[in-house]
């Protein structure tokens, strides 16, 4: 199964992938779910026992932490996006079809921290299929040892 062209529809869709992928990296996997609007962390509005969204659908986010060295959590919101931690370091905003790939980047040994001499930082850099990178700003605080062993 090619994780990385599929079509990801759904929250549980997503975590069906993600399972697969620990299966396959040999990690560990823990899955919680919020379902309904008064549960989603993003629909904090919605008032206590309303579950569904306004046209009635029932939001479904899902949080996943994947064991082992780097430390990975995933939060797959129901709008379609993810936020990635990688050892500390948010990566928000990932397309939920992007997940898969950018694990993979990560497990791979692809992923790395690129340093800036001026103005002095760092950025975690996970090369994406199609030529595509996903850039994150990182304090030099931030770097654990996974990630000052990946400074270029």
């Amino acid at each position: 199964m090619d994780h990385c062209s599929s079509q990801l529809p759904s929250t549980e869709a997503a975590v069906t992938v993600l399972r697969a992928l620990a299966a396959e990296y040999a990690r560990e996997i823990e899955v919680s779910h919020d379902i309904g609007a008064d549960r989603t962390s993003r629909r904090s509005a919605a008032g206590i026992g309303v579950t569904t969204d306004p046209d009635g659908s029932l939001p479904h986010e899902a949080y996943v932490e994947l064991g082992g060295l780097p430390r990975v959590s995933v939060r797959l919101f129901p709008e379609g996006d993810a936020l990635i931690t990688v050892e500390g370091v948010e990566c928000p905003d990932v397309p939920r079809d992007d997940v898969p790939a950018f694990l993979r980047s990560v497990y791979d040994g692809l992923a790395h921290v690129k340093a800036r001499r001026f103005p002095p930082g760092y950025f975690l850099v996970v090369p994406m299929p199609g030529d595509r990178t996903h850039k994150e700003f990182m304090p030099m605080i931030n770097l654990s040892p996974w990630l000052s062993g990946r400074v270029r």
